[in-house]
């Protein structure tokens, strides 16, 4: 009998608790966590949104009577399982600030301008090569207050659910070499052979002439090589 066991990735993810990132001191476990037992219902299912997902809900730029501000970008990849096979039926969701670094939310009070189209959500599921694909604008930097002079690095945020509730993983996708990255304590609490995960790769075999600029993706579930995610 041939028994498998995943390729550790316990060391590839950030840690709960990371001073440089404030909001950590609040939300990290401070006591052992409990283990509770799963029921069949939460393993099994239900599959979140896969079933109600319209083509349109990948192109972000499209979900309004006008064009979004910004440049338009075409972001691509696969998700994948520890030994490089496409995960299919993956429900993909994403969300992310406007091209002027603001989030429709009422807590962002940035000092930037609100896109009335641009709402900086979308979701997608991947096909059978696990392959997913989405429309959007390339987010602005914008700062925050975790300490003084703080900005974020342009990014996007990553939702995968699996086939139940307990199987979703969030995460976010970089552009490359931005100036901001040794500044961001997100980033940073990532190990850093890891980091590089989590930013893409300009792309111009899927660059659209004239249209849109490509970056490519990939995420991998687990193992050694794991995409990293919050905990």
């Amino acid at each position: 009998m041939t028994m498998h066991f995943p390729r550790d990735s316990a060391k590839v993810h950030p840690p709960s608790l990371f001073p440089y990132y404030k909001s950590t001191l609040k939300r990290a476990p401070k006591r052992p966590l409990m283990i509770l037992p799963h029921t069949e219902t939460e393993l099994t299912g239900p599959a979140y949104g896969h079933e109600v997902v319209r083509p349109e809900d990948s192109d972000l730029t499209r979900q309004h009577e006008g064009e979004p501000l910004g440049q338009r970008i075409i972001v691509t990849g696969r998700v994948l399982d520890e030994d490089g096979r496409p995960v299919p039926n993956t429900l993909l969701e994403v969300w992310q600030a406007n091209a002027a670094g603001r989030y429709v939310h009422l807590n962002d009070q940035h000092d930037a301008p609100l896109d009335p189209n641009f709402s900086g959500a979308g979701r997608v599921v991947t096909d059978n090569d696990g392959r997913y694909r989405f429309i959007t604008i390339k987010p602005g930097a914008y700062s925050w207050q975790n300490h003084p002079n703080a900005w974020r690095p342009a990014h996007i945020h990553f939702s995968l659910f699996g086939p139940s509730f307990l199987s979703r993983l969030v995460t976010q996708m970089y552009f490359p070499d931005d100036p901001l990255f040794d500044y961001d304590p997100m980033y940073t609490s990532v190990e850093p052979n890891a980091r590089k995960r989590m930013v893409s790769r300009f792309s111009l075999e899927n660059t659209v002439p004239e249209w849109a600029l490509a970056f490519e993706w990939d995420i991998v579930l687990r193992g050694t090589n794991a995409t990293p995610m919050e905990q």
